[in-house]
C-alpha cells in the first residue's frame, strides 16, 4: 500500500550528505514493509535483518561494532554482494541490540557510502534505558505514523477523492461528492490506520475481521509492556492505556490520574505515560497558556490529555458500536466527539504539528491551537453538523487571530474568518 512516507525515504536516497537513517514508529504501523518495499524498488538487492530474532547477528555485534566486518558477515549469511549504491541495509527492531544502534555512529563515519537504516518499534522507550548511547549528530530520522485518511483513500483505490480534498481545502469550496467521502471517513474511524486493519478491510470489508487484527495488535502492545519494562512499571503502563476510553468520556477531557486508580498521581503514574507516549502508542497534547506565538513557550506541562495513537483502536478499546459512528443521523453520543478529537490529533501528528490545547481561566477552551509563522490558529473540532461554539470567537478576539478552524462533517467553507473543514480534510491541516 502506498505511504507517505516513501517519498522521504527517496529523498534520503539520494542526498549528497546522507548519514544512517533511523526510522521509529510504534510496533505494526508498517515500518518493515515499507522498508522492504524500498528496499525491492530503489535498489539492485537488500539485505532485511530482525535483530529481535538473529541472536547470531546480536553476538557478532558484541564482538565489534566496525562496519566492515558486520558487512562481511551479511554477505556470508545472506549469500548477496553488498555493493555502495546498490545495496540498501536494514537493521529491523534495532530497539533489541543496543551495539547496533551504537555501531550507526561508525556507519556515518567509516562507511557513508552504503545506504543503511535503523528501524524501531520501541526506539523511543530503549534510548531513554539507562544503557542506551544514541549516535547523536550521525544519523538521519524519520517517524512513521498509522495510515492518514488520505492514505486510507489511497489504499481503497479513491485517489482521485484525495486530489479533490486537497483541491477544495485551498480553495473553500464545497465538495460535492461530500457525502460520498463522509461515509467513508466514518468508515476509517473504526478501521483507523493500522496497515493490517486496512488491508483487512480492502481484502473483505468486514469490521468484525477488523477487529480481531486490531485486539491482536493490542495484544502486541500489553506484550511489549512486559517485556521491555519492570514488571510493576508494566502493571502501571498498561492501566493508563486501559483507561484512555474512560479519560475521553469524561466532559472534561483532561487527564487525570485519580482515573486510573483512586489515589492516583504523577508521582505513581508518570513514568507509565511517558513509556507509552515514547513507544507511540499514545499522543500528549499539553495545555497552552496564552495563544501568542512561540506557542510552545506556553506550555503547562502539568495538564494534558492522552490520545490513542490510532483512532480504529480508541473505537475498538470503547467499545462503541459501529452502528452509532456509521449512522448518518446526527446523534447525542458524547463519546464520538471523543473519537474526532482522537483522529484529529491524529491527522495533526501525522503532519508534524504540536498538540496543544487551550483553556482559559473560566469555562473556554480551544481543541487544539497550531501556529502558522508568525500566526496563531484555534481549531474546534466537532463530530456532527451542530458547530455553534463561543470559546473560537472569544480565543480569536482575545489575540487578533487572522482566522480559525473548525472541523467538522460541514462541507468546506469560509465565514466570518472561520474556515470551515469537513473532518476527512484533517490531514491537509
Amino acid at each position: 500500500m502506498k505511504r507517505k512516507i516513501y517519498t522521504d525515504l527517496v529523498r534520503w536516497k539520494n542526498k549528497s550528505d546522507r548519514m544512517p537513517l533511523i526510522v521509529n514508529g510504534a510496533r505494526q504501523v508498517g515500518k518493515s514493509y515499507i522498508l522492504q518495499e524500498f528496499g525491492k524498488q530503489e535498489f539492485e538487492n537488500c539485505v532485511i535483518v530482525n535483530l529481535e530474532t538473529d541472536r547470531a547477528l546480536v553476538e557478532k555485534f558484541e564482538e565489534g561494532i566496525t562496519p566492515l566486518p558486520i558487512i562481511q558477515y551479511l554477505e556470508s549469511v545472506h549469500s548477496q554482494r553488498i555493493t555502495p549504491g546498490k545495496t540498501l541495509i536494514v537493521f529491523d527492531e534495532v530497539q533489541s541490540c543496543e551495539r547496533a544502534l551504537t555501531s550507526l555512529k561508525y556507519f556515518c563515519e567509516q562507511t557513508p557510502e552504503y545506504h543503511v537504516i535503523a528501524a524501531g518499534s520501541l526506539l523511543g522507550v530503549a534510548i531513554n534505558r539507562k544503557k542506551y548511547s544514541f549516535p547523536v549528530g550521525k544519523v538521519d530520522e524519520m517517524a512513521m505514523f498509522p495510515m492518514d485518511f488520505e492514505e486510507f483513500l489511497w489504499a481503497l483505490d479513491k485517489e482521485n477523492f484525495a486530489d479533490a480534498i486537497r483541491e477544495h481545502y485551498a480553495l473553500n469550496k464545497p465538495l460535492d461528492i461530500h457525502s460520498i467521502v463522509i461515509d467513508l471517513f466514518n468508515k476509517y474511524l473504526i478501521v483507523g490506520g493500522m496497515p493490517a486493519a486496512v488491508k483487512e478491510f480492502r481484502t473483505t470489508n468486514s469490521f468484525v475481521a477488523v477487529a480481531d487484527i486490531q485486539n491482536r495488535i493490542r495484544n502486541e502492545y500489553i506484550a511489549d509492556m512486559s517485556k521491555y519494562a519492570e514488571p510493576a512499571t508494566g502493571i502501571k503502563i498498561r492501566a493508563c492505556y486501559e483507561s484512555i476510553p474512560a479519560q475521553l468520556a469524561k466532559e472534561n477531557h483532561k487527564f487525570q490520574y485519580s482515573v486510573v486508580q483512586k489515589g492516583g498521581s504523577v508521582t505513581i503514574f508518570g513514568e507509565s505515560i511517558e513509556w507509552l507516549k515514547y513507544a507511540g502508542i499514545v499522543l500528549k497534547c499539553q495545555k497552552n497558556i496564552r495563544g501568542t506565538m512561540p506557542i510552545k513557550a506556553y506550555v503547562d506541562l502539568s495538564d494534558f490529555k492522552l490520545y490513542m495513537s490510532d483512532v480504529g483502536m480508541l473505537t475498538m478499546q470503547s467499545g462503541i458500536a459501529a452502528q452509532a459512528i456509521l449512522s448518518p443521523l446526527e446523534t447525542d453520543n458524547l463519546f464520538l466527539g471523543a473519537i474526532a478529537e482522537n483522529y484529529v490529533a491524529q491527522a495533526f501528528t501525522a503532519n508534524l504539528i504540536p498538540l496543544l490545547y487551550w483553556k482559559n481561566d473560566n469555562t473556554a477552551e480551544i481543541d487544539f491551537i497550531i501556529q502558522k509563522g508568525i500566526d496563531v490558529i484555534p481549531v474546534e473540532v466537532k463530530s456532527g453538523m451542530r458547530v455553534r461554539s463561543k470559546s473560537l470567537n472569544i480565543f480569536m478576539g482575545k489575540y487578533k487571530c487572522p482566522y480559525g478552524i473548525r472541523i467538522s462533517k460541514k462541507n468546506f467553507g469560509l465565514d466570518n474568518n472561520i474556515k470551515s473543514v469537513p473532518l476527512y480534510a484533517a490531514f491537509c491541516v
